[in-house]
């Protein structure tokens, strides 16, 4: 992976997934309880990190063990050829 690049563009789905969910916990319980310091907001933060991370753990997954997912770029730039390619030759399916 090039040290340029974000590590996100080479993370498993299920990575993504659940930092994702592990933000939207952050943002449900700081609503829901009034979390206004920065403090209180990274603890909670840091609590529900933890708490996804051992579902993970506790399903076999073991973040730092799993292989990088294909480079984002690159099914960006594979998605864009081929739709380029349907477009000149609509009648044809590709398999």
């Amino acid at each position: 992976m090039p040290d340029s690049r974000p590590l996100a563009d080479f993370a498993p789905t299920i990575i993504l997934k659940a930092k994702d969910f592990a933000t939207e916990i952050t943002i449900f319980n700081s609503r829901e309880h009034r979390l206004s310091s920065e403090s209180a907001i990274s603890r909670e933060r840091i609590t529900n990190n933890e708490a996804v991370r051992k579902t993970l753990l506790e399903r076999g997954i073991r973040p730092e063990s799993l292989p990088p997912a294909e480079d984002v770029k690159k099914v960006e730039r594979r998605l864009a050829s081929e739709t380029k390619k349907s477009l000149k030759n609509p009648d044809s399916l590709d398999s």
